[in-house]
């Protein structure tokens, strides 16, 4: 196939199938994984595609904001494998902040029997933690709907009042330029005032957010230590220059 020939079969799988894989791409086209690499990065340079960890999704708007019940069924062995890892940083009775995400969420089997002390804004978390036996608090402020989260002036000042051994927040995009990003700028807020008060910071996030920017800015790439299940070669070389990088195994 000529270049525009496999712009247009790419885009065409796109609009059918709504995700496409580089592996597919290859058998389906006849091409080399690195010419198809950089059609991918064409198509994504104008704006037609996301490239993600092994292919390709159709371009998601920067403020889209899925709920937690969408969130909670995507990617969910990517999310617990990498909240298992991430719980093994909390020891007997440290303190934690857990931000209102369905991966944070996942961590809680793998804590309670370390007898931390937790503090979440999400009411889901709060719920699952006040079942599990650990000591919890609730930030409170305004509650959102749609992901289950408390954010607002009520939330920011409960977090004021706290600190943490470790802080473990998700996360809608990682990208090496712009950082750690989220759609709502009052999430952002909160991520980011829990983290200025934590000892040591986790970004956990599934390989679907890699080289994402989402509206609001949580934080730089820097400012925190980064465990997610798979990047792509070119991204782990560039992200470990920046911040520590933990790929887990599944």
């Amino acid at each position: 196939m000529l270049t525009n020939e496999r712009h247009d079969y790419i885009l065409q799988l796109l609009d059918e199938k709504r995700t496409v894989k580089l592996q597919d791409l290859v058998e389906k086209t006849d091409a080399s994984e690195s010419t198809l690499r950089r059609d991918l990065t064409e198509l994504e340079n104008t704006g037609k595609l996301e490239r993600v960890f092994g292919g390709a999704i159709l371009p998601t708007r920067n403020l889209q904001e899925p709920s937690m019940d969408d969130k909670s069924t995507r990617n969910l062995k990517e999310k617990q494998s990498i909240a298992e890892y991430a719980a093994t940083f909390v020891q007997e009775g440290d303190s934690v902040f857990l931000d209102a995400g369905t991966t944070t969420l996942q961590m809680i089997p793998h804590l309670k029997d370390k007898n931390p002390v937790v503090v979440t804004n999400g009411l889901p978390l709060a719920v699952a933690l006040n079942e599990a036996g650990i000591t919890t608090y609730l930030t409170g402020g305004m509650l959102k709907p749609r992901t289950g989260a408390f954010v607002g002036a009520g939330a920011l000042a409960a977090l004021g009042t706290y600190h943490f051994d470790f802080c473990f927040l998700g996360v809608n995009g990682v990208h090496a330029d712009y950082g750690y990003t989220t759609p709502d700028p009052e999430e952002a807020a909160i991520k980011k005032k829990a983290a200025s008060h934590a000892r040591k910071t986790y970004i956990l996030a599934d390989h679907s957010k890699v080289n994402k920017v989402s509206f609001a800015t949580i934080m730089d790439l820097q400012e925190a230590a980064l465990i997610v299940d798979g990047l792509p070669a070119e991204s782990l070389k560039q992200f470990e220059k920046i911040t520590p990088v933990k790929v887990v195994e599944q």
